[in-house]
C-alpha cells in the first residue's frame, strides 16, 4: 500500500520570499478522436452546464463572443474514456495496463512550510514523494476525457481514480499546443515550448517540444509529459528571466509574472520527487510567490531541476480525499483538465 504521511510544520523565518502568478493557455489541434463510449454517454457536468449556457447567450450577441465560448466554454471531446483508449494503445505496442500497475511501495511526506510574516508571509505544502516505480506518478483526465474546456476539480478527478495523493496539472484542456503523453500514450503532438518529459526509468527532464514529436517520446520511454513552464531550475540554478517568459499566446494574460499562488514539480533524484503547491493571494496568510521566487523555493529544498505548472485557483494539493491547501484563502476548488496522483 502507498504510505502518506504528514511531517508537520517548518518554518523557514525568510521575509521577502515574493509570490507569483499562474500561465494562461494557447491553440493547435488536437488528437484522434474516440467514437462512443460508457464516459462519453455520461450526463454533463455543472461547469459544463453553465458553459454551454453561457455560450448559447453569446451566440445571440455576436460571432467574437460565440467564438470565445467555443474556445473557452463550450467542452469538445476528442477521447471520450481515456482509460479504454491508453489500455487499447498499451496493448496495441505491445504491452498491458498491468505492466504499468501501481508498486504499493511509493511514499509521501506532506510538510507545512510558512516563510515571510505580516502580508508578505507564504504558505506553501511540501510533498516529498519517493516513488516505488516510476510509473506509480499518473495522470488522468477530468471525466476521463481527453479534449478542451473538460474541467473537474482536482478532488473529484483524485476520487475517480482511487488517488491517495493528487496536484493539479497542466490544463492542458485551456491550450491546443504543447506536447501530451500520457501514462505511456501519446494525445497531442503540437510541440510549441519547454516542457517536462518523466521517463518509465524514473528520470524526469526539461526538454524542447519542438525539436521533437510525441511518439519519439514515447518510443523513448517517456511515461508523461507536462507542457507548462517555465522550467525553473537547472543543475540546481535558478534560471535567468523567468519572470518574464511568456507561456502562451492566448487571449489576455500571456505572462506570469507576479506573485501568485503556483504548483510546481522538483527532481530530487532518481524517482524522487518534491511536489510543491503555494497558496496566495490572502494577505496575512499566504501572498504566493513570483516566478523567481518559486524557482529559489525549489532550490532551497534540494530540487536540481524543477518545472512550473499551472497555478493561481487552481493550484490544489489533495491526500487522502481531502484538501490540503486553502485555494485563493475560500477553501474552493477550481475546475482542471487533469491531475498528478499517486494511486492506491
Amino acid at each position: 500500500m502507498n504510505a502518506i504521511g504528514t511531517t508537520g510544520f517548518v518554518n523557514m523565518n525568510e521575509p521577502d520570499r515574493r509570490p507569483a502568478d499562474t500561465p494562461s493557455p494557447s491553440a493547435a489541434t488536437p488528437p484522434q478522436e474516440s467514437a462512443s463510449s460508457p464516459r462519453a454517454s455520461r450526463g454533463p457536468t455543472r461547469r459544463q452546464v453553465l458553459g454551454a449556457v453561457l455560450a448559447t447567450t453569446v451566440l445571440a450577441v455576436g460571432g467574437g463572443a460565440a467564438w470565445a465560448a467555443d474556445r473557452f466554454l463550450i467542452p469538445h471531446v476528442d477521447v471520450g474514456d481515456a482509460s479504454a483508449y491508453e489500455a487499447a494503445q498499451l496493448d496495441a505496442n505491445g504491452g498491458t495496463v498491468d505492466d504499468a500497475a501501481p508498486s504499493g511501495t511509493s511514499t509521501v511526506s506532506i510538510s507545512t512550510v510558512v516563510t515571510g510574516s505580516g502580508d508578505e508571509q507564504v504558505t506553501a505544502f511540501v510533498a516529498d514523494v519517493v516513488l516505488g516505480a516510476a510509473t506509480d506518478l499518473r495522470s488522468a483526465f477530468a471525466d476521463d476525457a481527453f479534449g478542451r474546456n473538460i474541467v473537474q476539480t482536482t478532488s473529484e478527478i483524485a476520487a475517480a481514480n482511487d488517488a491517495v495523493f493528487a496536484i493539479n496539472g497542466d490544463y492542458y484542456g485551456f491550450r491546443e499546443t504543447g506536447i501530451v503523453v500520457r501514462n505511456g500514450v501519446a494525445y497531442r503532438d503540437a510541440g510549441a515550448r519547454a516542457g517536462l518529459a518523466f521517463y518509465r526509468d524514473g528520470r524526469v527532464e526539461v526538454y524542447d517540444e519542438t525539436a521533437t514529436n510525441a511518439q519519439a517520446l514515447v518510443d523513448a520511454g517517456v511515461w508523461n509529459t507536462l507542457s507548462f513552464g517555465p522550467a525553473l531550475l537547472e543543475n540546481g540554478e535558478v534560471l535567468a528571466g523567468i519572470d518574464d517568459v511568456e507561456v502562451d499566446t492566448n487571449v489576455g494574460n500571456h505572462s506570469i509574472q507576479g506573485a501568485q499562488p503556483r504548483t510546481a514539480v522538483g527532481v530530487l533524484g532518481t524517482n524522487h520527487l518534491a511536489l510543491v503547491v503555494v497558496d496566495g493571494r490572502s494577505p496575512g496568510y499566504s501572498a504566493g510567490l513570483t516566478m523567481s521566487g518559486l524557482a529559489e523555493f525549489m532550490r532551497d529544498l534540494g530540487a536540481t531541476t524543477a518545472y512550473n505548472i499551472d497555478g493561481g485557483g487552481s493550484s490544489t494539493m489533495v491526500s487522502n480525499g481531502s484538501l490540503v491547501n486553502d485555494p485563493l484563502g475560500k477553501g474552493e476548488e477550481r475546475g482542471t483538465s487533469d491531475i498528478l496522483y499517486i494511486a492506491a
